[in-house]
């Protein structure tokens, strides 16, 4: 068994400590045969190495030393220093070969992954790390998909990533990363849903929002998806909001990375989701919120074509739903999309 890396369908949650909480938790969404794209998780051995071998670990707990939560000012200096060394240190020559195996098994001609964070600790029921860490979109290539890695391994000492840490008690000294890297989906729509109503709490739902394209133009603020409310039981759409999404990213003609293109016209205000394609979500839903016993967060994608696949790149508990009310209320779950969405295309 390779030291630094393995493929996702050979994690499970038992997996966590050292692969961390997304790449374990899609070895477990393929042990539930549901449909996730293939790829592979480097293991948090991977990050110890790179910073062992650069001699790196002075430098992080310096910068760190006497740092408290709410000093913003030095939690960036701090963040600040640690990037720029990690930035200029070299991927270990073993890690690096085993990534390219890995990547190697997933296509020929440098098939585009998304390359993700997971960090030990994320998408937990008691914290969530959504957001606080990086994923890039669309990369091609073994020498870009090195670079991501380590820039998903410089996210672990963002400013955001750091004053969590510290508002949860942790020292932030020797936090532990994994990635996930995963063959990309090539979404005609993407977005997130919940196995129950996030503002309500109701259980008997699932909330749902959609956009064309990648979630950048999401995470951005560059569109409000639409908006679904759908009956697990039933199967009903209870509510929906259709919104003006005169914004896509969609891959880059080139090859590599993602581009904005205007969405056109005669798709801007129409529902990005029809009836068939909500009640295959919801059943998607279902599943993996049985599988796991919890409600969860979910990440998902439609492929482009006839079959219109669609595909969970990532799933996680959802963390303190509300007790549930006697009415609906009438605010959307926009404010708990944000974290979910993060992404961004790979740096040129």
């Amino acid at each position: 068994m390779s030291e630094y890396t393995r493929p996702l369908h050979g994690l499970s949650r038992n997996d966590e400590p050292r692969f961390g909480g997304k790449s374990a938790n899609l070895g477990e969404l393929l042990r539930a045969e549901i449909p996730v794209p293939p790829g592979f998780a480097i293991s948090t051995a991977a990050f110890t190495a790179f910073v062992d071998e650069s001699g790196l670990g002075s430098r992080i707990a310096s910068a760190l030393a006497g740092v408290s939560a709410g000093d913003v000012d030095a939690i960036g200096r701090a963040s600040h220093s640690i990037s720029e060394a990690m930035r200029f240190a070299p991927v270990p020559q073993e890690v690096r070969a085993e990534i390219a195996e890995g990547y190697a098994q997933l296509g020929e001609n440098s098939p585009p992954v998304a390359v993700r964070s997971s960090a030990v600790g994320e998408d937990s029921q008691d914290a969530t790390f959504a957001g606080l860490q990086e994923t890039y979109l669309w990369v091609r290539g073994v020498e870009h998909v090195c670079d991501a890695v380590r820039d998903c391994w410089v996210s672990l000492y963002s400013p955001p990533a750091i004053s969590y840490r510290l508002r949860l008690g942790e020292s932030g000294a020797e936090p532990a990363m994994g990635v996930t890297v995963q063959l990309m989906v090539d979404a005609e729509v993407s977005g997130v849903m919940f196995t129950c109503n996030p503002v309500s709490g109701d259980p008997s739902m699932v909330a749902i929002n959609a956009s064309w394209g990648l979630g950048l133009a999401v995470v951005g603020g560059e569109v409000t998806p639409d908006d679904y409310l759908v009956s697990k039981v039933t199967r009903e759409l209870v509510r929906e909001h259709v919104h003006t999404k005169d914004v896509q990213y969609v891959p880059d003609v080139g090859g590599s990375g993602a581009v904005r293109h205007a969405v056109p016209d005669e798709q801007r205000e129409v529902r990005c989701l029809d009836q068939p394609a909500l009640e295959r979500l919801v059943d998607v839903a279902k599943r993996v919120e049985r599988y796991f016993g919890a409600h969860q967060d979910i990440e998902w994608a439609l492929a482009r074509g006839d079959e219109r696949e669609l595909f969970v790149v990532q799933s996680r508990p959802v963390t303190a739903v509300p007790k549930k009310q006697p009415a609906a209320q009438p605010e959307s779950a926009m404010s708990l999309i944000m974290g979910t969405f993060g992404a961004r295309p790979p740096k040129d």
